[in-house]
């Protein structure tokens, strides 16, 4: 289904949420890589440079949590960029999901492998990098927080600022583009929702944890014979820190303690510097506050003003993703206020097809809509 105005690996939520999460869309830490179709290389596709780098992010420093500072992120650079020491670039910044890093997610899309035959098919040069979010419970959600840093400025600054010092980029807007999967997704449209002066496309794949989450506490799985598991608080008792809890805990308390870090972080609560929206098996309804305010569907309605500005807007979910229906709505709500997207729903599970989605979709979308010569110029 492919359409501009009419009508799964998320990476987290809670209650019901975390019970689908964890049954049907996460690969959980000890378990396979996500398994995604391999494209096979085409013909005529050229040879696509990769740089392993670090990015230092002044936007995490101080973080409460321990997470590193200094971060991975790889950089693919297109098959003329030795050539031609005199042409600049266009860039896009490609966010990973959840329980994942910027390494794995290589695996998942297949790069470089994609980008090369993106190129085969006709898609323009440009600059693609992939920053890395993975915290000690498996993701930053793109987010701002004293407890985990504020990944949301680290991608949105940090990020751009090194490639543009450090590469051949086109240092304007139009010429950056943002892309993410699942937490990922969460993250383009979070961070592209709150600062078009610094991107000027925007394609949200598969998006999690776009509505509120749902109030109450954690159901974690039954212990082996059917006993009734530790509670959260039980399993709690006793942890020193945040990297002691990353290494004891399993994955389902993990993510909890993720949103958590990123949504209700308390710099006078050690040692996780964390406030949970339930206690006690009830609901604290200031937290669960705390996390509906970072909800995409709840906040969009401030930051049209915002999106009408982006030269482009892609969305996709895969029709077997149960995440799908958060895309309708985002998608509806694009729709309503006029602003144009071009949508679709594509045959698949939550990562299935994310490779050929790349590689077919995704980069001929930003081949379309980023400038690729300064000076670059808002259409009218």
């Amino acid at each position: 289904m492919n359409s501009s105005s009419s009508p799964a690996r998320c990476r987290i939520s809670v209650l019901a949420g975390i019970a689908f999460v964890a049954l049907f869309l996460l690969p959980r830490p000890g378990l396979a890589q996500a398994k995604t179709q391999r494209p096979p290389r085409l013909s005529g596709a050229p040879h696509v440079f990769v740089q392993h780098i670090r990015i230092y992010g002044p936007s995490l420093a101080g973080n409460l949590e321990g997470e590193k500072v200094n971060r991975p992120a790889i950089v693919f650079l297109p098959p003329s960029y030795f050539k031609d020491k005199t042409r600049r670039y266009p860039v896009v910044y490609a966010l990973h999901g959840f329980f994942i890093n910027a390494e794995k997610w290589t695996h998942e899309i297949h790069v470089p492998l994609t980008i090369a035959n993106a190129y085969a098919r006709g898609a323009r040069q440009m600059i693609v990098v992939l920053p890395d979010s993975y915290t000690l419970y498996g993701g930053s959600m793109y987010s701002g927080s004293e407890t985990t840093g504020n990944f949301e400025r680290y991608v949105y600054h940090d990020v751009v600022h090194y490639m543009d010092t450090h590469y051949r980029t086109i240092p304007n807007r139009l010429a950056r583009g943002l892309v993410g999967h699942s937490m990922g997704g969460y993250g383009a449209l979070r961070i592209g929702m709150q600062h078009p002066g610094v991107f000027g496309s925007l394609y949200v794949m598969s998006a999690c944890c776009l509505s509120p989450m749902m109030a109450g506490g954690p159901r974690p799985p039954l212990a082996p014979g059917g006993k009734r598991p530790p509670s959260l608080r039980q399993m709690l008792r006793g942890i020193a820190s945040p990297a002691e809890a990353a290494r004891k805990l399993p994955w389902f308390v993990k993510m909890q303690l993720a949103l958590a870090a990123a949504w209700s972080p308390d710099p006078a609560k050690p040692p996780l510097f964390l406030d949970l929206p339930f206690q006690n098996g009830k609901p604290v309804p200031a937290v669960q506050a705390e996390w509906a305010a970072n909800s995409p569907l709840a906040m969009i309605g401030q930051y049209i003003y915002n999106l009408r500005r982006y030269r482009a807007i892609g969305l996709d979910v895969g029709d077997q993703d149960g995440l799908r229906f958060d895309m309708i709505k985002v998608h509806h709500i694009l729709d309503r206020y006029h602003i144009r997207n071009h949508f679709q729903i594509y045959h698949g599970t939550h990562t299935s097809h994310v490779a050929y989605r790349f590689q077919n979709h995704v980069l001929p979308f930003f081949s379309r809509h980023l400038c690729f010569a300064a000076p670059c110029r808002a259409r009218r």
